[in-house]
């Protein structure tokens, strides 16, 4: 081998080991905070971690994360879409797609809006038994600028790994701060509402052509996703495997799930208000990306306060006061009475209920 070539070799991502230049977080889909089967979700919620669902049609689609993968590429997860109710004719503003939302502060390095756009390469790996023309596209937050590419599925129930290129965006608002910065979206059935021009600029809210297969057209089909990368450049590299370790403390940026240990779990601390009511707060493991606000699951009961005093039941879970990027901040409502004003209190698990939760989201 010449040295020229040993240098351009070593120069090259895959042989380097260049990191962060995956702009998408969780497109190896291992981080599943929320859980791992999603029965039809609402409409604009989130599945995986990171992974928004736009899902308005009179189907029906269950979303789980699967351990079908590609052979060989070092995946272990896919995210994956089950068709379970079917809907012969997508309605022209129903759809059921998933997307992507990069935050502004990373999608500056592109520089959109500027004449100094920089073009992007988009890979991920897809199966479907549905074979056909799907789309993907590339929407800024006012939803006023658009980029679809087509891409096919040749071949049924066979992996395929997907890359093209998208120029960017000279023209429009691209958020740089810790809004969202670029929506990037993979249809499965869109109406015609959103339906719009390939490999062009639109200036408006498209996000596939008229040639868009309908997934919603028989309970047969299925479609998995996983190593999904979004980089700078035009030409696909090989998938950024990071540990997970990173991969969650990227996802937790934006959501933190606090369950059950074991018995009596402690999930914030903080001081008594009066006889009845607490101030609790948990200390967050990343910087979040905005003040965040907290989520709950389970029954009330199953949580209780401690104090020196002894345990009580909880009647309310509610937003603190006192929040911010790394504090969640937690109003907690007890029966009985018995607490002492200005004591130090635990808010805990009331007995192992490990279906309980207590998150804090501040997604994009």
């Amino acid at each position: 081998m010449s040295r020229a070539r040993e240098i351009a070799d070593l120069g090259s991502p895959a042989a380097s080991g260049l990191s962060n230049r995956n702009l998408i977080i969780n497109g190896a889909m291992q981080v599943a905070q929320r859980g791992t089967s999603f029965a039809n979700p609402s409409d604009d919620t989130y599945s995986l971690d990171r992974m928004h669902i736009f899902n308005s049609n009179d189907g029906a689609t269950t979303i789980t994360q699967d351990t079908t993968v590609p052979s060989g590429e070092g995946f272990t997860q896919s995210i994956k879409f089950d068709c379970t109710t079917i809907d012969g004719t997508i309605a022209a503003g129903q759809y059921v797609a998933v997307d992507h939302r990069i935050e502004g502060l990373n999608n500056a390095v592109l520089g959109y809006g500027a004449s100094g756009a920089k073009s992007i390469v988009v890979s991920f790996y897809a199966k479907s038994n549905l074979t056909g023309t799907f789309c993907y596209s590339v929407r800024n937050s006012a939803i006023n600028r658009s980029y679809i590419k087509e891409f096919s599925l040749s071949s049924a129930d066979t992996w395929e790994r997907i890359s093209f290129t998208i120029p960017g965006d000279t023209s429009g608002t691209w958020l740089t701060t810790n809004g969202i910065g670029s929506i990037h979206t993979i249809s499965l059935s869109l109406g015609s509402t959103y339906q719009g021009t390939a490999n062009q600029w639109n200036t408006s809210n498209v996000s596939a052509t008229s040639n868009q297969v309908n997934f919603l057209s028989s309970t047969d089909n299925e479609f998995f996703l996983t190593g999904w990368q979004v980089e700078i450049g035009d030409t696909a590299t090989p998938f950024e495997h990071e540990d997970i370790g990173t991969t969650l403390a990227k996802c937790q940026r934006y959501y933190v799930k606090f369950e059950a240990q074991g018995t009596y779990t402690n999930y914030a601390f903080g001081s008594v208000t009066n006889g009845t009511t607490a101030e609790v707060h948990a200390s967050l493991p990343v910087t979040m990306r905005d003040e965040p606000v907290i989520e709950t699951s389970g029954t009330l009961g199953n949580f209780r306060t401690w104090d020196s005093g002894g345990g009580y039941t909880v009647t309310a879970i509610n937003q603190g006061n006192y929040s911010n990027l790394n504090v969640g901040s937690i109003n907690v409502g007890c029966s009985g009475g018995g607490m002492t004003t200005g004591r130090a209190v635990k808010l805990q698990d009331n007995g192992n209920h490990t279906a309980n939760y207590i998150a804090f989201k501040a997604e994009l």
